[in-house]
């Protein structure tokens, strides 16, 4: 059933300053059995869509109002997060002891015999073996690898300062723009970052095309989400979504990226490449030495798939409220838990990229600046599937081909922006634990 209206005019001129006679600003509506309108689909009828607001004075001032979402310590959700925080802490404990062991026991142990002074005829092994190339530069694409180092390092810091406005309540979850606006102008203003962590990776690997990495920082990431959000654009403005973005919008995007964005990768490279290096704790030789046949557990996919599985497990509880918050537009307000969460994952990732790259030198390969980045980077692999998961499973979404192209090229670029982060803590961790121990040695 619906009402049966009637209104002023004729029913070719119905348009939103109609007055109807049934309901208006005079007339209050009135719940009559009479005025019920019987839908019967075997025949065509003229069915108007009204709503009725009621407005109530509240004492409550406008700031708190969302405190009765924010202030529920008992609640089953809080409970679950709790409950992901619990296993993602015991994760870290895990990997924490693992890497505390190969630090204390194991490492100590081989600088210890490595640097005796009555071993010197002893034959080397293990990861001493290649300190004449454990700082090689990588064979494939260095400034490829530099560029991802630099994007990384901008979208990390654009969620590190981002989760700690939302935490400190600078973003209400009232605006639901808000946090996506600042993420925005986040990225932008990082640029710095990126240009400069970019700038020194490219820089220990002796490159020479300088101009040519720090343009490809500037524009190669940026380019591929603006293309893909142009893709996803026009495809909602043929079906005449009012989610389609307008040129004005992307026209001041397009105004942040070149006036703004680029020109900050360029100061931050700037500086990077004036900043002298640390001195190389060991020389490198000029021809590469041979890599012995790795067992079948030290192949890099099986490493991959191995590292990324543990980051994965530490976030893969909060991951379905975040998507619920986004897919299913519930509010999500709980940023306090989704801080500890990140800081869990940049743990777990430092620590099993520690561990996967000591047991790789320990085999005599010295192929480590790539493996870094996809040992601990492979968690994206994990998120993407899982999205999938949650497509067929948890998403209850519309039919056709526009929303599907919608679900899956963003999480595809957010399972991209993963990689890019969670690579980029990889690459780091696994930098300065080779600096250190390769330091400690005495090499003649």
């Amino acid at each position: 059933f619906s009402i049966k209206h009637s209104y002023e005019g004729e029913a070719t001129n119905f348009n939103l300053d109609t007055r109807l006679l049934t309901c208006n600003d005079q007339i209050m509506a009135k719940h009559d059995v009479n005025n019920y309108l019987n839908l019967d689909a075997s025949s065509s009828l003229e069915i108007i869509f009204t709503y009725d607001v009621e407005w109530e004075q509240s004492n409550i001032p406008w700031s708190s109002r969302w405190d009765v979402f924010l202030a529920s310590p008992s609640g089953p959700d809080d409970k679950i997060h709790w409950f992901s925080i619990t296993n993602s802490t015991m994760i870290v404990v895990f990997l924490t002891l693992m890497v505390a062991m190969i630090l204390v026991r194991t490492l100590n142990k081989d600088i210890a015999s490595y640097n005796a002074v009555d071993d010197e005829d002893k034959e080397e092994s293990g990861w001493k073996l290649v300190h004449a190339d454990v700082f090689r530069p990588p064979a494939f694409c260095p400034l490829l690898l530099s560029v991802l180092v630099g994007s990384g390092a901008q979208l990390g810091a654009m969620a590190l300062l981002a989760l700690s406005f939302a935490v400190a309540g600078l973003l209400s979850p009232a605006n639901r723009g808000s946090l996506i606006t600042a993420m925005l102008m986040l990225f932008v203003f990082m640029g710095s970052v990126g240009g400069y962590a970019s700038a020194r990776i490219y820089k220990s690997f002796h490159g020479l095309e300088r101009l040519k990495c720090t343009t490809y920082t500037a524009i190669a990431f940026p380019s591929l989400i603006f293309f893909v959000f142009i893709g996803l654009d026009l495809a909602l403005t043929a079906v005449k979504s009012t989610g389609a973005v307008p040129f004005s919008t992307l026209a001041a995007l397009l105004a942040l990226w070149f006036g703004v964005s680029a020109p900050l990768v360029f100061f931050g490279a700037y500086f990077g490449y004036r900043r002298e290096l640390p001195p190389c704790p060991v020389r490198t030789n000029q021809i590469p030495r041979q890599i012995p046949p790795q067992p079948w557990y030290m192949k890099p996919l099986f490493t991959a798939l191995f590292g990324g599985i543990l980051p994965f497990g530490a976030v893969s509880v909060e991951l379905f409220f975040v998507m619920s918050a986004i897919w299913l537009h519930q509010i999500y307000y709980i940023f306090g838990f989704l801080f500890l969460v990140v800081l869990i994952l940049i743990a777990t990732c430092a620590e099993i990229a520690i561990l996967l790259c000591y047991f790789q030198l320990c085999n005599e390969d010295y192929r480590w600046w790539w493996r870094s980045v996809t040992n601990s980077g492979a968690c994206a692999l994990y998120v993407y599937v899982y999205a999938i998961w949650y497509y067929l499973f948890e998403l209850n979404m519309a039919s056709g081909l526009v929303p599907t192209l919608l679900y899956f090229g963003y999480m595809s670029l957010i399972s991209l922006v993963f990689f890019l982060i969670t690579g980029n803590i990889g690459l780091q961790v696994c930098s300065n634990f080779i600096f250190r121990i390769y330091a400690s040695i005495k090499v003649d």
